[in-house]
């Protein structure tokens, strides 16, 4: 596994930074492409069912989890 990689995302109209390994990242474009939407536009879905608690790259980590184990 990589080291996690540190890149930008715009959320609702700011930019934020996310880090997550490669692989993640890979994977999160994937289920992007096959959803037929924007890597912001699925990461502004994610960040508003996350619970507070919960950090972004976490909650994009165990989406990409979920999707997988369907």
């Amino acid at each position: 596994m990589s080291a996690p990689i540190k890149r930008s995302l715009t959320l609702h109209g700011h930019r934020t930074s996310v880090s997550l390994e490669d692989e993640f990242w890979q994977a999160f474009r994937e289920i992007a492409e096959t959803e037929a939407k924007g890597l912001n536009a699925l990461a502004a879905e994610i960040d508003a069912a996350r619970d507070l608690d919960t950090g972004l790259a976490t909650a994009i980590r165990l989406f990409v989890l979920r999707h997988y184990r369907r």
